[in-house]
């Protein structure tokens, strides 16, 4: 009889690990945290203390070394996250991993291989495809209800500025906060793109730039079936943590606006007004970080495919490289001149 519950290891202990271990233990009945581990030792002792595991540690090869852990959640550091799938495929666990696989296309094209030579599962942790709002869209533009997509405008803003030590070391907005929307771009419209034109600047703060990163961009995107898109990113949006998406096509259009902690709106003589929207991602995005492990478990459980691939994770890294490319070259690239 197949197995009803997951045993899962997870690997990291810092803002995401512990959001997905409550996730896990609250909200994925078919799932269940067997281990914890973390370089920190004490996050990893920490979290297992409050959630009642079992087993915390410091090292993930006591994750892969235990039988009875089936698949592994991959939220540590992003240069970790290859040589973690690498050694988890060849222990024969299954994998989730948060985005992005690597920074750069060898460690990722090596990440795949192995796992496709060890026939486990992984899946790559872009969470908004699993929003209800965006898959509404992605409904809309499947089943012809707005007819040939002509246009896409993505708008991708954050409340503030990520820390500058966690910026050195990112990847840069390409690769740490766009990758999001070019997930979403793909995910959207169910087409490729093909080219990329970015242009950006240093709006927000100095010191961004001063670490060699951007804090505003606007990208334009031509896709292989003729439709145009542009993503409209910021660092820093005053009201909040800012989202929207819309798409224009030969019968109409479909939009998604801000999600808020309340519908109420106050209408007085001088002002109609409501309270800002979510702050952040966390909040705006709780629900579907439940949806995209408990659609991995489901994955595993029923032995079907997972709905995020390695090859999911590998094309926005593509398209960040490309953009980067683009911004310092002044012109449009292809994606087909990525090739490392």
């Amino acid at each position: 009889m197949a197995a009803t519950v997951l045993n899962l290891g997870l690997i990291g202990a810092g803002r995401i690990g512990r959001v997905h271990a409550a996730n896990i233990v609250h909200r994925i009945p078919a799932a269940r945290l067997a281990a914890v581990v973390d370089v920190v030792e004490p996050a990893a002792e920490l979290l297992a203390e409050q959630y009642q595991v079992p087993t915390a540690g410091s090292d993930y090869q006591a994750i892969l070394a235990d039988p009875a852990i089936d698949a592994v959640v991959i939220c540590s550091a992003t240069d970790t996250h290859a040589p973690i799938i690498v050694d988890a495929a060849a222990a024969g666990k299954h994998i989730f991993c948060e985005k992005p696989i690597d920074h750069t296309l060898a460690k990722i094209d090596q990440a795949l291989a192995a796992v496709e030579q060890a026939s486990v599962k992984l899946q790559i942790g872009f969470n908004r495809r699993f929003d209800a709002s965006y898959a509404r869209v992605r409904q809309a533009v499947a089943e012809g209800e707005i007819g040939a997509p002509h246009l896409m405008h993505i708008i991708s803003r954050d409340p503030a500025p990520p820390p500058l030590d966690y910026l050195k070391v990112s990847g840069g907005i390409f690769l740490d906060m766009t990758i999001h929307d070019f997930d979403m771009a793909r995910f959207l419209m169910g087409c490729e793109v093909t080219e990329v034109y970015t242009v950006g600047g240093v709006l927000v703060d100095p010191q961004i730039g001063a670490v060699g990163d951007l804090d505003t961009a606007l990208i334009t995107l031509t896709f292989e079936n003729g439709a145009y898109g542009v993503i409209d990113n910021s660092r820093r949006a005053a009201y909040g943590y800012d989202q929207r998406v819309e798409i224009l096509g030969s019968l109409g259009s479909i939009a998604t606006g801000n999600n808020y902690p309340n519908s109420a709106v106050i209408s007085t003589a001088s002002a109609i007004c409501r309270d800002l929207p979510y702050n952040f991602f966390m909040e705006r995005y709780t629900e579907s970080y439940v949806r995209e492990l408990s659609d991995f478990v489901d994955a595993i459980l029923h032995d079907r495919s997972v709905p995020v691939s390695g090859e999911d994770g590998r094309v926005p890294v593509v398209m960040g490289l490309a953009a980067a490319k683009s911004y310092r070259e002044h012109r449009p690239v292809r994606l087909d001149e990525i090739t490392a």
